[in-house]
């Protein structure tokens, strides 16, 4: 009989999660610690584990059985391994300003690093796998982020009437150039402005200048906020500062981003559903203290001016409702319930799906199990493309992430 296999995650606490939001969502109890990311799935830096089975994690499980975790269609693609990785991810405070690999470039950076002989987990690594990481991110509550560069005529206009080097270095590149190279050109600046002597006292009266707008009545009001807010969260950053360059995105409820390879990006604050490639590669570009590798940023992201990619959304049920998000990307597709007790809901019938609790208690019946499995808020389980379709009862929020 095909097993459902019940999972305990890790949660990774940095800095920037709250110390609440996630305990709240899962039924646990704070413990005064930031917890910012649940992760779920099989990437080496932190697997699954499998609750009935002590000292296996889901890593080794899928490559000890690749066909039958996987199915054919998967595994012959993607290789033994499960291609994405979900996470619920509660910011209280913004995450750093990044980028992630495209895939060829991934494959490049980690080898070559591999070749200089830097270890796993070396905190001189840029790349810790050889895989992209285009991600998605489906809002729980108000969920704010930066998102792709705003068109050079935008940035030019939010930077009218400021001064100081930072913003003259910017309006020059631009000026000089309003395609994808001219933003590269300003942006390239800002990173590495955090390298010169005077680069606190740079961002500083930048800071000042758009304080002194917004005190004003600024018609960028909303930009010139998240400056100072970056600001008074990461003094002496130049990321505060290039915020003003990125598109300002706050998501309610069940709206979606998606964000692909290249593409930079910070999330601000919220508390979101993640599902992304199965990846750990972040190209840091500021709003951190952690490592930032300018010729890998550069070499990696898009700076083709575009408005964030809303993904595709299909909705069906009638009393429960059923909600798939689809970005167009191989790895991953991310679908939400809401369970009502008079009606059975459907969810993806095949392939390797990972199945999430957020509320309530539901039943889920696999068509090669004879018994359901009961999920209560925060409990999840990894269902194997060998269990077969899936149906949902009960009374609940439940998500799952698969590959389409």
């Amino acid at each position: 009989m095909t097993e459902l296999y019940a999972l305990e995650n890790t949660v990774q606490h940095y800095d920037w999660g709250s110390p609440v939001r996630l305990h709240e969502l899962l039924g646990t109890t704070p413990d005064g610690v930031p917890a910012a990311e649940l992760w779920l799935g099989a990437h080496p830096s932190a697997p699954s584990r499998l609750a009935d089975r002590p000292g296996t994690t889901l890593l080794e499980l899928v490559r000890r059985a690749p066909e039958a975790m996987l199915g054919r269609r998967v595994a012959d693609e993607f290789g033994p391994r499960l291609p994405y990785l979900l996470k619920v991810l509660a910011a209280d405070r913004a995450l750093s300003l990044q980028v992630h690999p495209r895939p060829h470039l991934a494959r490049a950076g980690f080898n070559r690093e591999n070749r200089l002989g830097l270890p796993p987990g070396d905190p001189r690594r840029s790349f810790h796998d050889d895989q992209h990481k285009p991600e998605m991110v489906v809002a729980l509550t108000e969920f704010d982020g930066l998102a792709g560069f705003r068109t050079p005529r935008t940035v030019l206009d939010l930077l009218d009437g400021l001064d100081g080097v930072l913003v003259d270095a910017v309006r020059a590149a631009l000026r000089a150039d309003r395609s994808a190279a001219g933003v590269r050109a300003a942006f390239s600046r800002l990173v590495a402005a955090r390298n010169h002597p005077d680069c606190e006292a740079q961002v500083a009266a930048t800071v000042d200048a758009v304080q002194g707008r917004l005190a004003a009545g600024s018609p960028s009001a909303r930009a010139d906020a998240t400056v100072v807010h970056l600001a008074a969260q990461h003094p002496g950053d130049p990321g505060a500062v290039a915020s003003l360059m990125l598109n300002r995105v706050t998501l309610d409820p069940g709206q979606a981003l998606f964000l692909a390879s290249g593409e930079v990006h910070a999330y601000l604050s919220g508390l979101g559903i993640e599902v992304m490639a199965s990846s750990d590669n972040v190209l840091r570009a500021g709003l951190t203290t952690k490592r930032v590798d300018e010729a890998a940023l550069v070499e990696c992201a898009s700076f083709a001016p575009r408005p964030p990619v809303v993904p595709e959304v299909r909705t069906s049920g009638g009393r429960g409702q059923v909600s798939t998000y689809r970005a167009g990307v191989a790895e991953f597709a991310l679908t939400t319930a809401d369970v009502d007790p008079r009606e059975d809901l459907e969810l993806p019938p095949s392939g390797p799906r990972t199945v999430l609790c957020l509320g309530g208690e539901v039943t889920l019946t696999a068509a090669g199990r004879d018994e359901p499995a009961t999920l209560r808020r925060g409990a999840s389980v990894f269902v194997p493309h060998d269990a077969g379709a899936l149906r949902l009862a009960g009374e609940g929020h439940v998500v799952c992430a698969w590959v389409p």
